[in-house]
């Protein structure tokens, strides 16, 4: 070796950013020299000719049926909950997830594609409705911290057994932010209904402004002094990064002997006479194309396709079902300066009639390990039905029975449209005036714009009012149990265990498989069964403990 070569000395140096024609690494022989060269010139080695091939590789047989207990279809928390449960109730069961694309948590549950917040109902106003002068409804707003509850013992579960880590989750305060003399009202109610409810403990009030400054400093710099403003916080609150956790669950579901199969879609299903689903799955393999599954059971966790997939299942429940795709935007501002003078989630209330997804909130955020503020959401339209959907998603979904529930939801909200369109021709001036509601201070410099996920709201038959538009989450499912899908939205991801077990218990409980479950599942969830409202003593020991397992304490 000679003295310019090898090593990080001076005299290597330009020999090491750059070659000449005598480098051995340049060196080629002529390829006239190789007569044994395969036919696509990639190895040394002959082809041999494939009499299994098909003619000129078309007309290629098909693979054997599969035969599996359970299909997952999308990648997804809900598939991968949904999945990871079932392989801990049942670890023989032969159990199959497919995600069309080359990840796990992709669409809605990466972490750019959502709020991340924790759900507990602590700051979102939309849970806690006004119901006259000095009154608000509660009864939401605590059926969501049951399900939070439940989310955080399971997540404390599975990190005790060292199936996940706990770098989802980080403590982030919950505020909720009243502008005006209604609003502040309407806040001093909401936080005199919650602050001694068991679930809402150690909740705190205030409209001083030395005490405004020291919360929120970022939201109250620059503001004009005569504003009746007000906030309510909640010190243990949490940020969560969803697609980490969602990734984190699949690695667990596959420890467990699950089977992930990325780049897979599946296209058709068919019952078939014994109450099983035959599969038809597109891949892009060297055979096929494609493969055909059996199985007893099939969860359509695939987001907004789920409604397509449904309807093509023909199950009589999925009848008169619309999706309206609804896409999001945020602003996010990544300057230090601005982000570490607000490390809360701060919630506002939406306008009149606006539809709940819209209600505006300043977000601190951590997505990868990255520190930031996001403020929204802004409504957008597209088409489609996931974010790398089809622009033909929405056109493929109408049906002669969903037409007429569609159109009642329709002329019902009419007002929704006014305001999307509105929401559709915002310039970023009005964007950045609606940020300056939150921060007076804000500069455009600071803050750009990022396309968030897809939302499909749903729109079904109702008999009172022929058809209306849902804002929650809806599992629809087969009379007999073998296929059951979930459609709409929030709270979505922060009560994915909650929906879980409510989809367990539709689909195994008429043969008494859900009941031979329940003493497993009470070690996964400790609180399982039990109102958590009515034994604050529990409610304070669990919140507690999973607290410290996961590190949010």
């Amino acid at each position: 070796m000679s003295a310019t070569q090898g090593g990080a000395h001076p005299q290597g140096l330009d020999h090491g950013l750059s070659s000449s024609a005598e480098d051995p690494i340049n060196y080629r022989p002529s390829m006239k020299l190789n007569k044994a060269m395969s036919s696509t010139g990639l190895t040394a080695t002959k082809s041999k000719k494939n009499h299994k091939s098909g003619c000129c590789g078309f007309c290629k047989p098909k693979p054997p049926i599969e035969e599996v207990d359970c299909v997952l279809i999308g990648g997804g928390i809900m598939s991968t909950t949904v999945g990871l449960m079932l392989k801990d109730l049942e670890p023989t069961w032969k159990i199959n997830m497919y995600e069309r694309l080359g990840s796990l948590a992709e669409e809605s549950s990466n972490g750019w594609n959502n709020a991340g917040t924790g759900h507990s109902a602590l700051c979102e106003p939309n849970y806690t409705p006004s119901s006259g002068p000095g009154e608000v409804e509660i009864a939401k707003a605590v059926t969501v911290n049951e399900q939070w509850q439940l989310s955080r013992q399971y997540w404390a579960y599975l990190k005790e057994q060292g199936l996940i880590s706990d770098e989802f989750i980080s403590v982030t305060p919950h505020m909720t932010f009243a502008y005006g003399e209604d609003q502040v009202q309407w806040l001093q109610a909401r936080y005199k209904c919650l602050h001694q409810h068991p679930l809402f403990k150690g909740m705190q009030y205030t409209d001083n402004k030395a005490e405004l400054m020291k919360w929120a400093p970022v939201m109250m710099e620059g503001r004009d002094p005569s504003d009746k403003v007000a906030l309510t916080k909640v010190d243990y609150g949490t940020d969560c990064d969803f697609g980490a956790l969602t990734r984190d669950l699949g690695k667990a579901f596959m420890q467990k002997g699950g089977n992930l199969l990325l780049f897979h879609t599946v296209t058709a299903l068919k019952r078939e006479k014994d109450g099983k689903w035959l599969l038809t799955v597109a891949k892009n393999d060297l055979g096929a194309k494609t493969a055909q599954i059996r199985t007893k059971f099939v969860f359509v966790g695939a987001g907004g396709w789920a409604l397509l997939l449904l309807q093509k299942s023909h199950i009589p429940e999925a009848r008169g079902f619309m999706g309206f795709p609804i896409s999001g935007e945020f602003l996010v501002c990544q300057n230090p300066a601005v982000v570490d003078k607000h490390p809360s989630k701060c919630y506002g209330k939406a306008a009149i009639g606006a539809p709940p997804m819209s209600v505006p909130h300043l977000d601190k955020r951590l997505i990868g390990g990255k520190h930031m503020l996001l403020f929204g959401p802004f409504a957008g339209f597209s088409p489609r039905y996931l974010k790398t959907g089809s622009l033909l998603d929405l056109f493929k979904s109408i049906r002669p029975h969903n037409l007429i529930p569609a159109a009642a939801a329709g002329l019902q909200n009419l007002d929704l449209t006014i305001y999307l369109a509105k929401q559709l021709l915002a310039t970023d001036n009005m964007k950045f005036h609606e940020l300056m509601q939150f921060i007076p201070t804000a500069k455009p410099e600071d803050w750009l714009k990022v396309t968030a996920g897809q939302r499909v709201q749903i729109m079904k038959k109702d008999p009172k009012k022929i058809g209306i538009l849902q804002f929650g989450t809806e599992v629809v499912s087969a009379a007999d149990g073998s296929i059951c899908g979930l459609l709409g939205a929030s709270p979505g991801a922060s009560t994915a265990v909650q929906v879980a077990l409510d989809v367990l218990c539709k689909c195994y409980s008429k043969d008494g498989t859900f009941d031979k479950w329940i003493p497993s599942i009470k070690k996964m969830i400790k609180s399982y069964g039990t109102k958590l409202s009515d034994n604050p003593a529990l409610a304070d020991e669990l919140h507690e403990w999973s607290a410290k397992v996961l590190g949010i304490k």
